[in-house]
């Protein structure tokens, strides 16, 4: 998530006119992936999820303190419950009941070496996503009215989409594996390029339908929605 501080502080601003209007497209963009909307950054090769199934563990120890163990959990819950309709089976388990040796495990933790200074980084080799104490200290200290529960839910889904094998970032604005802008000029696309701007943060919490899709895909699953088409802009 290294392009996040900057979406972040591009959109902490005031809700302009017109935010209803793109409000109602923004809806439409989470729930449908049209034909040809499917399209990456060319960042990564995409490939089947890291097992047949996933078992997901998350520990609290060293999390921020402003951050509640079971607020997080259930986000940690949600991003995967979000996932599934991918078609890779995953089940939330209890740390302490959390073997490492089972290679469908991830462990969720909080690690400033392990996140290397971004909000999240996941670790497929390791198993582990990690979540970074001292980007979301930096927001906090940044931004302290802002709502830091949507960026870890946001973090969290992002990540886990590594894990169920989506390796390439989306070009579409809207989509939880998005990156805004590829570092050199380049931007996402949205449906309404005009009402980006209207929102705190454009990108989806969860998983989009054009997510799913690509991830079905990649597992070899049909996609769920019959307009799609694996191959889209590039």
């Amino acid at each position: 998530m290294r392009f996040l501080f900057a979406s972040i502080s591009f959109c902490l601003m005031a809700l302009g006119q017109g935010a209803a209007c793109a409000e109602s497209i923004r809806d439409q963009e989470i729930a449908e992936c049209r034909s040809g909307e499917i399209a990456v950054w060319n960042d990564g090769v995409d490939r089947p999820a890291i097992h047949s199934s996933l078992r997901i563990a998350y520990r609290h120890d060293d999390a921020p303190p402003w951050f509640d163990r079971s607020e997080v959990e259930a986000l940690v819950s949600r991003a995967a419950n979000a996932w599934a309709g991918c078609g890779v089976p995953v089940v939330i388990v209890p740390d302490a009941q959390a073997d490492p040796r089972l290679p469908g495990t991830v462990r969720v933790q909080w690690s400033e070496a392990g996140s290397r200074g971004n909000f999240g980084l996941s670790n497929l080799s390791a198993r582990t996503l990690s979540l970074g104490p001292g980007a979301f200290a930096l927001l906090r200290s940044r931004n302290p009215s802002y709502n830091a529960m949507q960026t870890l839910q946001m973090v969290l889904s992002h990540e886990l989409g590594h894990f169920f094998g989506l390796m390439a970032h989306s070009r579409r604005c809207i989509d939880v594996l998005s990156y805004y802008h590829d570092g050199k000029g380049a931007r996402c696309f949205t449906r309404d390029p005009a009402g980006i701007g209207a929102f705190v943060e454009y990108r989806h919490t969860l998983p989009t339908a054009c997510d799913i899709e690509r991830c079905r895909a990649v597992n070899g699953l049909p996609p769920l929605q019959k307009s799609t088409a694996p191959a889209g802009r590039r």
